[in-house]
């Protein structure tokens, strides 16, 4: 389904959508993206758009979950592209079982998400791969609030050249975190995020809660369609304010090593992407056993590559009892207050 308004359309859902599980059909016929193998079900772009009215949206993505899990390399359809929209809203919207991620926002300025209901968990044994809330990619002035999202992946992904965004008053269960990236993973790109504010995020039983990956400088691979390094950019002016964590791998993580387990070859390889002006603060709540008694992750790859990352207002506490005791490597540990580092890596998500 593809729309392109000219000007000042709303669109109101009031009732309940479900796309067909005909798999076939849509890796036909969903609409190719140019960033990675994204495919949507939906493409929806143009000027001063709103879409809104309390309907739910299903993926119908069981049947794709399944399907993942005997062919990693099948095109799952992300569920709404907002591609080439200038200036509009999405509020009060229920998303559901998406087969990849839930929003896919590129080429487009100036949108409002709000209200927004993501949930979609697997009913088998096949988990849910790769169901981040919303993606945005070479856009800018987007706000993401007042949301709840339970999925399996990031709950916020900002990907290459994202810039001026504010995620705030977000929910997020079972999630990856609120991350800057991946970034860096195409030779001969360049990548930017910056000038992005997160604020206010509950954060339970996640991997990360807030998150920078940065993929090194020597190609790596994290799984068989997903590959990549050696791109250039920058991470610059990033904040992180206010999260509460529950049952949470790392309270922040912070790597340049992404998809690499080799960090001997990392190092020696250091990301061409620099991190620089990263603040993070007020971070509170217990970390899970998976890296006990670790709670934190902030490992660059090179001294030269990142700068005045700060670290402060921290209380994180591990299944021991540890407080506040991160690994750390190539960054001025005297920005990272009241961070007890140290050299022992038991690897990044």
């Amino acid at each position: 389904m593809t729309e392109r308004y000219k000007a000042n359309p709303d669109v109101e859902l009031q009732g309940y959508l479900q796309f067909t599980n005909d798999t076939d059909y849509w890796q036909a016929n969903s609409f190719r993206q140019i960033f990675q193998n994204v495919t949507t079900f939906w493409q929806l772009g143009g000027n001063d758009v709103n879409f809104y009215g309390g309907g739910t949206i299903d993926g119908n993505g069981q049947v794709w979950y399944d399907l993942y899990a005997q062919n990693i390399y099948i095109l799952r359809p992300v569920l709404l592209g907002i591609i080439g929209l200038h200036t509009g809203s999405f509020a009060n919207l229920n998303l559901r079982y998406s087969p990849e991620y839930y929003n896919f926002v590129a080429n487009s300025t100036d949108v409002l998400f709000s209200g927004i209901s993501i949930s979609g968990f697997s009913k088998s044994n096949n988990s849910a791969k790769n169901t981040d809330g919303w993606d945005t990619y070479r856009s800018s002035n987007v706000i993401i609030q007042n949301s709840t999202i339970n999925n399996g992946d990031d709950c916020v992904s900002f990907k290459p050249n994202s810039t001026d965004m504010l995620v705030q008053n977000l929910h997020c269960n079972g999630s990856h975190g609120i991350s800057v990236g991946s970034l860096g993973q195409y030779v001969g790109e360049t990548d930017i995020v910056e000038n992005v504010y997160v604020y206010n995020i509950s954060m339970s039983n996640a991997t990360d809660g807030a998150r920078i990956k940065v993929w090194p400088g020597s190609p790596a691979e994290l799984s068989g369609d997903l590959q990549g390094g050696g791109g250039t950019g920058m991470v610059n002016n990033v904040t992180y304010d206010t999260i509460d964590i529950t049952n949470v791998d790392y309270a922040i993580e912070v790597t340049q090593c992404y998809g690499q387990s080799n960090l001997t070859l990392c190092n020696e390889y250091p990301s061409n992407l620099t991190i620089s002006n990263i603040l993070i603060t007020g971070i509170a709540g217990t970390t899970s056993k998976k890296y006990d008694p670790i709670s934190g992750y902030v490992v660059c790859s090179s001294e030269n590559v990142c700068s005045n990352i700060t670290v402060n207002a921290v209380d994180v506490t591990t299944p021991a009892g540890v407080t506040n005791e991160f690994t750390c490597g190539d960054v001025d540990e005297s920005l990272l207050m009241n961070i007890n580092c140290t050299n022992t890596n038991k690897g990044s998500n």
